[in-house]
C-alpha cells in the first residue's frame, strides 16, 4: 500500500551540496554495494538539493518529466486535481523514498507533488540516471525494485480503497506508516502525521467525519492515544490482527 495552478512555485532559492556517500538516507534510497567510485559518480548526478517550504510544488500535473527526487528531509503528498476542483490525494512520501516515478511511461507528470512541511530534495535527472544505471548494473537493479516497489502499493490501494471497511482502511494505514517509521530507523510506534485528516480521508477514500470517528474509536477502544497529529500505538498486534496479519 502506497501508504503515490499551473506554473511550478519556485523552491527556495537555498542550493547545496551534500555528498551521497555522508547522506543518513543512503541505504534507503541507493544501492549499498556502489563502490567508492561508482558513489562518486552518482553524487555528480545529484549535485542538484534544494530546500521546499510547506505548501511548495515539487511539480505539477502536466509537467515534463525531467528528473526524479530522492526526499532527504520533509514530506511531500501527491495529488490529482479533479474537473470540478476536488482533489485526490494520491500518496504521501517519506524521507528516503523517491518521487516522480509515475511520469517514466509518459514523460509527463499525472499528478502534483505539494510538501507538507519544510524539507529538503535530491533532484536526479533521468536521463543521465538510466545512462548510470546501464554502466552500472547494481544501481539498474535497484532502480527496477523501486518501479517494483510502486506497482505492489498501488495494487495495495486497489485492495484498500476496494473491500475494506473504514476501521480497516484506517489501521492498514497506521500499519504502513509504521513499518515505514521502522525502515527509517524510527519508532514503529510513535508516529507524527505531517498530513491532515481531510488528507487522510482523501486518501483512503473516506469522509472526514468518518476519519475522525475511526480515530476516536481506536483511542476508545485502547489501540492508540492521539495528540493533536501526534499518533502513539498502544497495541500494535490488535492493529495487525484487523489486518489479518500476525
Amino acid at each position: 500500500m502506497a501508504l503515490n495552478d499551473i506554473t511550478t512555485a519556485a523552491p527556495a532559492a537555498s542550493l547545496f551540496r551534500v555528498a551521497c556517500s555522508s547522506c543518513n538516507l543512503r541505504e534507503l534510497c541507493l544501492p549499498v554495494d556502489l563502490s567508492d567510485a561508482e558513489m562518486h559518480r552518482l553524487e555528480l548526478l545529484s549535485h542538484r538539493k534544494r530546500n521546499y517550504a510547506s505548501g511548495d510544488y515539487l511539480y505539477r500535473s502536466g509537467d515534463s518529466f525531467k528528473s526524479l527526487y530522492a526526499i532527504r528531509s520533509g514530506s511531500f503528498k501527491t495529488r490529482i486535481l479533479h474537473e470540478d476542483g476536488r482533489e485526490q490525494v494520491t500518496g504521501f512520501v517519506m524521507p528516503g523514498e523517491i518521487i516522480g516515478l509515475e511520469a517514466i511511461s509518459t514523460d509527463i507528470h499525472t499528478c502534483e507533488a505539494v510538501a507538507m512541511e519544510t524539507g529538503e530534495v535530491c533532484e536526479l535527472p533521468f536521463s543521465k540516471l538510466e545512462e548510470l544505471g546501464r554502466e552500472i548494473p547494481s544501481l539498474q537493479r535497484h532502480l527496477h525494485k523501486i518501479m517494483s516497489r510502486e506497482i505492489v502499493r498501488d495494487q495495495g490501494i486497489m485492495l484498500l480503497l476496494g473491500s475494506m471497511r473504514a476501521e480497516e482502511r484506517l489501521a492498514a494505514f497506521l500499519l504502513n506508516l509504521s513499518q515505514r517509521n521502522a525502515a527509517h530507523g524510527m519508532s514503529s510506534t510513535q508516529l507524527t502525521l505531517r498530513m491532515s485528516r481531510l488528507d487522510i480521508g482523501s486518501y483512503l477514500g473516506l469522509k472526514l467525519e468518518t476519519v475522525s470517528r475511526a480515530f476516536s474509536r481506536f483511542q476508545d477502544d485502547g489501540l492508540i492515544r492521539v495528540k493533536a497529529r501526534s499518533i502513539e500505538i498502544l497495541a500494535l498486534p490488535r492493529l495487525r490482527e484487523m489486518m489479518g496479519k500476525t
